[in-house]
């Protein structure tokens, strides 16, 4: 573990090598500006969206966990490019422990940025442990996405192409906010509906627990998956 973790920090460190990928740190600030001194005056000025305040929490964690979504996502990319994830098929690490080591800081990370969120939003109570299950929860959105870009495309071209594609996938289950309540699961085949559902069950002060089980169960399933079939195309 000890090797996992000081390999972990040293990549953290790495992934801002490149300028470009520095500025997306800004986001989160900018989110945190909105629901904390935007959202609250505009739910009071137009009473027609309070229905809708879910999903003004729904678009601020997913936005906050899309950030790491496209940094590791170009950075395994631009390795994949430049050959140097050949490296890391002969560093002294097991294939799972190489996973572990390239998410473990960006999970984290998010983990924090989702957490400071959800406790310093003002426009709904949560409870501590639905806080805590949704910020662990979205979370994992991170690897699942990087990893499954990752599993197809060959170069940065092909990258973008379906980030953008994957950013559609990821919010596709928003729809399910305007359809009526005998469709809503039917969004369910979606991974974030789960993460989407649980904000919105919390935000009416109800137990998040089933949602959120399904949720973890669901992307640790899919992150299982899309690690073999990484692991199989990056160091076949």
């Amino acid at each position: 573990m000890k090797k996992i973790l000081k390999l972990a920090f040293t990549d953290f460190k790495l992934i801002f090598r490149d300028p470009s990928l520095k500025s997306f740190l800004i986001l989160p600030l900018v989110l945190f500006a909105l629901i904390i001194w935007a959202v609250p005056p505009l739910l009071e000025e137009y009473v027609f969206l309070v229905p809708y305040l879910s999903l003004f929490l729904v678009v601020a964690v997913i936005e906050n966990t899309q950030l790491f979504c496209f940094i590791n996502t170009m950075v395994l990319i631009d390795e994949k490019e430049s050959e140097v994830a050949k490296v890391y098929g002969i560093v002294p690490l097991s294939k799972l422990e190489y996973i572990v080591s390239r998410f473990l800081i960006p999970y984290l990370f998010t983990v924090a940025l989702n957490l400071i969120l959800l406790f310093v939003q003002t426009i709904c109570e949560l409870s501590v442990v639905s806080i805590l299950l949704i910020s662990f929860l979205a979370a994992l959105v991170v690897p699942v996405y990087a990893l499954a870009v990752n599993s197809i495309v060959q170069n940065r071209m092909q990258g973008m192409v379906y980030v953008k594609a994957f950013n559609m996938l990821v919010l596709i289950p928003v729809a399910a906010f305007f359809v009526p309540d005998k469709f809503v699961h039917l969004f369910g085949v979606f991974p974030t509906h789960w993460v989407f559902q649980s904000i919105h069950v919390a935000t009416q002060s109800l137990s998040i627990g089933l949602h959120a089980a399904i949720g973890f169960v669901f992307l640790l399933t899919l992150l299982w998956l899309v690690s073999r079939i990484f692991i199989r195309k990056h160091f076949g």
